[in-house]
């Protein structure tokens, strides 16, 4: 069965990441050879391409210019035309509003993979409502539960998206040289945040609390992830000078887009990502969970899927106080620490591992080639 992902590709994020896992643990299900559709060159064509898939591109769209998407349009007709596909997966309302209606008048089944927290007033979804998929994948039962929003009528199917096994063991030396290059003491206690810089992921509600928790002396807060559009910079900006403002930027450590993330979460002690706003599921949680590290996140959307009391803290939204004191408990209490960070990797890999996930997928996808034309 030959898939074909479409996705635009400009940025990095979870989407990606499941993205290259499938490229990556395509072994696991020789049933399924995984091509790739993307827009943009950039770090996601690099990466997948080093793994051996086929990667082709459609051609740069700026929706503002109409051209653009018809170029892209005719591109991805051509790919479909001259290679055999047995389907294709849009991902996003954006891949799907702009590339649904070529794959339509392929005759091929199209599958659509939700992963973001639907509204079905964003303008993307309103166009992406006009071209109905075949079936739908979300990756939380949180997305599932709001793609009616978008498809009233579309059957869904969850799927916790597949997450690659660390696939490095790092030594004690390894992760000291890491924190020295960081300007961490060894003794500290390091916590973690691995996010996009956008305002909904709770930077500042994460740095207002440590704000609170200046009396707490050895901690060090490492804040993972660069700006990739220009609001995204001036959030970045806006942050450290919050983190200045509290009196805390000597602690704190903005490291933006590392290609090492694993490496920082072996190094680190804690996870916290304090969510103000739907978190469609969250890989990095489980990522973090397959390190060894406690989670603290907040109980909306998916998180309340990944993250439970044998394994981290979920805390209210918008509760400062709430998230100071579960900060200050995994500060302070090593031990408290160590053992929800044990039963880490029992929760990811029963949510994520990828020999499930993608074995479940190869399940779906063939369950649709019934709609194929021969």
């Amino acid at each position: 069965m030959r898939v074909l992902h479409v996705y635009s590709g400009n940025m990095f994020g979870g989407v990606e990441t499941l993205l290259l896992t499938l490229a990556r643990y395509r072994q696991l299900c020789t049933a399924m050879e995984p091509h790739y559709a993307l827009c943009f060159e950039g770090r996601l064509s690099e990466e997948l391409t080093a793994t051996g898939v086929p990667v082709n591109l459609m051609g740069r769209v700026r929706i503002s210019q109409p051209m653009t998407v018809l170029r892209s349009r005719r591109a991805l007709g051509d790919l479909l035309r001259r290679e055999d596909f047995d389907l294709v997966i849009c991902h996003s309302a954006w891949s799907q509003a702009i590339f649904g209606p070529v794959v339509r008048r392929a005759k091929l089944p199209l599958i659509f993979w939700l992963h973001d927290a639907a509204t079905g007033r964003h303008w993307l979804e309103r166009w992406a409502r006009r071209t109905p998929p075949d079936l739908a994948l979300c990756n939380s039962k949180f997305t599932a539960s709001l793609l009616p929003l978008i498809y009233s009528r579309t059957r869904a199917e969850v799927i916790y998206c597949p997450v690659s096994l660390p696939e490095a063991r790092y030594s004690k030396a390894d992760l000291a040289a890491l924190r020295a290059e960081l300007d961490t003491p060894q003794d500290a206690t390091v916590i973690i945040q691995v996010s996009r810089m956008e305002e909904w992921k709770g930077h500042s509600t994460h740095l207002e609390a440590l704000g609170k928790l200046r009396d707490i002396p050895n901690w060090v807060c490492w804040q993972v992830g660069g700006g990739q559009r220009p609001h995204e910079e001036q959030y970045l900006i806006k942050l450290k000078r919050t983190a200045a403002s509290l009196g805390i930027l000597d602690r704190v450590r903005f490291l933006g887009q590392r290609s090492d993330v694993p490496k920082l979460l072996a190094a680190a002690d804690i996870y916290c990502q304090p969510n103000i706003g739907f978190e469609a599921f969250g890989i990095t949680f489980i990522e973090a969970l397959l390190a060894n590290l406690p989670v603290i996140a907040t109980a909306i959307g998916g998180s309340k899927e990944v993250v439970t009391d044998s394994c981290g803290v979920l805390v209210p939204p918008d509760d400062v106080a709430a998230l100071v004191a579960s900060l200050r408990s995994f500060i302070q209490d090593q031990t408290l620490r160590l053992r929800l960070g044990a039963e880490g990797p029992s929760r990811a890999q029963m949510l994520c591992d990828p020999a499930t996930r993608i074995e479940q997928l190869n399940k779906l996808l063939a369950g649709t080639l019934r709609y194929k034309t021969a």
